[in-house]
């Protein structure tokens, strides 16, 4: 089975109608059918699965990787699964067996510098932002400034972020109580905040989808999983389409 990143686009969304689980095509029609209490997006042509309490793994064509046995099954990283079983955890690899030797930790390894586009410029208690490449500067009227390692910057000004893009524009205005992106996806598509409720941002800062959920898991691959205000469960993709009807 050829490999994939573990950010690359898969075919397959997992979808859900009703309280079923499938998969379907980026059109939304169903390939695999919903037979599936929940499921998990494909990672590395690998998704997890459950059916009552146990989960498992299965493969784009619907084939099982694994029997459906787990108590815990996480998404797939470098070639690699946590799961867990009869009160052990352990890890898998990409056949499906239990793997002893642990990960190479500097696979893993923090990313901890925020400011690689250029250099904070301070002044009078405020920051601002000299690009390294170009001639953009951002003036020092901010409390706080990160960068987003996509040619964006995530600036604060009291409590109210906002997104600034590589020629200094405002594109998202200080309006959003948070703006959070994760090293594990590449930084790609930042979740906002708003009032207790969360959407995505786009490639350029933009708004993607706006807040509206209860809840909003960073983006795998293709598909992000999201928890709307009515308790339902279900993915978008990174054109902010829903796979989830009732």
């Amino acid at each position: 089975m050829a490999g994939a990143g573990p950010n690359a686009p898969s075919r397959l969304v997992p979808f859900r109608r009703g309280s079923l689980w499938g998969y379907s095509d980026q059109q939304r029609r169903l390939v695999l059918p919903l037979r599936y209490d929940d499921a998990g997006p494909f990672v590395e042509d690998i998704a997890w699965v459950r059916r009552g309490a146990n989960f498992g793994y299965i493969t784009p064509d619907g084939t099982a990787l694994t029997p459906l046995h787990f108590t815990r099954a996480d998404n797939f990283r470098r070639g690699r699964a946590t799961v867990e079983l009869q009160g052990q955890t352990f890890q898998l690899d990409r056949a499906g067996n239990r793997l002893t030797a642990p990960p190479d930790s500097t696979e893993y390894a923090a990313e901890t510098d925020f400011l690689e586009q250029g250099d904070l410029v301070r002044r009078n208690g405020k920051v601002g932002f000299r690009f390294s490449v170009g001639h953009a500067v951002v003036p020092a009227e901010y409390d706080e400034i990160r960068d987003s390692y996509h040619g964006l910057l995530f600036v604060r000004r009291g409590a109210k972020w906002g997104v600034i893009n590589q020629k200094g524009k405002l594109v998202l205005p200080l309006e959003y109580d948070a703006i959070r992106a994760t090293p594990a996806n590449g930084y790609a598509f930042p979740i906002i905040e708003q009032a207790g409720r969360f959407g995505y941002l786009a490639a350029d800062g933009k708004l993607l989808v706006k807040p509206q959920y209860r809840e909003a898991q960073p983006f795998v691959g293709s598909a992000a999983r999201v928890f709307t205000v009515g308790g339902q469960t279900g993915y978008i993709d990174t054109r902010g389409r829903e796979f989830f009807e009732e």
